[in-house]
């Protein structure tokens, strides 16, 4: 499958119905989920592995490596009502993903590969950290989404734990106007997609 047609595929996946802002539910765009998880494809991260979102939302991440081949891919989240949207999502794709409903700490399965876009710490300062914990626990190869004016931090916090950031690629996110709080009717921030190893 060509990186297009992916992103063209991940455009048919249904985002938050009611979003909750202390959990920083955005959607993770299917240009941005696209590149990522081809790359990871394309550096045999994918195709025939055990692959984890974490902190799955509507399931974006997971179909998506489902979409490209993995053996076997779980889904973790939270959130009861983003687990429904998942649920729904992964039913129309005909796609084969366990989702399952945990606290991100509490999940204790490995794997080859971990997909994520964890909470920024925008809401809750430091949300990311149980998020890095665990995907560092759980995989060798770790593909996550963090805001890039932290991308410093994201690096020495990895090397403390013995992992190195080994890629970071930067993408320009529209943040719809989704929350009461929000001023824009849409904004636009810099994050990275980082690869730790």
């Amino acid at each position: 499958m060509r990186k297009k047609d992916l992103e063209i595929a991940l455009e048919k996946v249904r985002p938050f119905d009611d979003p909750d802002p202390t959990l920083e539910q955005y959607p993770t765009p299917a240009t941005i989920a696209a590149d990522i998880v081809y790359n990871a494809y394309c550096a045999g991260d994918i195709q025939g592995m055990k692959v984890l979102d974490l902190g799955c939302g509507t399931g974006m991440f997971s179909i998506a490596a489902w979409m490209m081949g993995a053996g076997m891919t779980v889904g973790y989240d939270v959130s009861e009502k983003a687990l429904k949207v998942a649920r729904e999502n992964v039913e129309s794709f005909g796609a084969d993903i366990d989702l399952k409903l945990s606290d991100i700490r509490d999940v204790d399965e490995g794997a080859d590969t971990v997909l994520m876009n964890p909470p920024f710490g925008s809401q809750k300062k430091y949300a990311d950290r149980p998020f890095l914990d665990k995907a560092m626990e759980c995989a060798e190869k770790v593909y996550s989404i963090h805001m890039a004016n932290s991308v410093d931090f994201v690096k020495e916090y990895c090397e403390e734990k013995s992992r190195r950031v080994t890629s970071c690629k930067i993408y320009k996110y529209v943040i719809p106007h989704t929350f009461s709080f929000h001023t824009k009717m849409k904004q636009t921030v810099e994050i990275a997609a980082v690869i730790i190893e």
